[in-house]
């Protein structure tokens, strides 16, 4: 099984190690998730597991949350993705998992989305130098420069560095150790750093990284 578990950045904080080594690590909300629904080979190409975390207002679900949840006995969620499974695993509709799995696991995937930075120029965005802030260079310091060729062939090349959207995009940081596994707060720290603010939803999952 593909062990893989919705939750919540919380935060990051630093614990000490019995040998008194500081560790920074990031506190996430790990379930509990509801299957909300088992795919299948036979009947959706694929296997996988649909996970829900975080209840919603039913006065704020669709009727057609509603229903979905309706059918394995739980309430709507917020937050719902798909663990991917290479083969038939043996969990039925209704389970709830909770951070348990990963009390055996060393290391995780983590992915998230990004924080949004708006519309950033190249030196915030790429981390270009800049210009010259002398010798004659006159409110063109955080400019990226020339970017084009010459006549030929007159134009812009494409995937060429220029000032755009930063940010708020689907980020995974891969490979993380996981430091401690809280049961009883459903709490999973992992040493480093988890895209997206606090409070944001992201997926925590068993790294494949040699």
């Amino acid at each position: 099984m593909n062990v893989g578990l919705l939750g919540r950045k919380v935060g990051m904080t630093q614990i000490f190690q019995e040998d008194g080594t500081v560790v920074p690590v990031t506190v996430i909300e790990c379930g509990p998730c509801t299957v909300l629904q088992v795919r299948t080979a036979e009947r959706d190409g694929y296997h996988a597991l649909q996970l829900g975390f975080a209840d919603k207002k039913r006065k704020n679900a669709s009727q057609a949350e509603r229903g979905h949840a309706r059918k394995v006995d739980a309430e709507p969620k917020r937050f719902i993705r798909e663990i991917r499974q290479e083969a038939p695993v043996d969990v039925t509709e209704g389970t709830t998992l909770n951070v348990d799995l990963f009390t055996e696991i060393p290391s995780v995937d983590v992915i998230g989305t990004s924080k949004g930075r708006g519309y950033s120029g190249v030196m915030k965005r790429h981390g270009f130098r800049g210009l010259r802030a002398t010798h004659g260079v006159q409110r063109m310091h955080r400019h990226p420069g020339s970017s084009g060729p010459s006549a030929d062939p007159s134009r812009v090349f494409k995937g060429v560095k220029k000032p755009g959207q930063y940010g708020n995009t689907r980020t995974t940081v891969r490979n993380l150790k996981v430091v401690r596994v809280d049961s009883e707060n459903n709490l999973l720290l992992v040493r480093g750093a988890v895209p997206g603010h606090n409070g944001g939803f992201v997926i925590v999952r068993q790294t494949n990284a040699v």
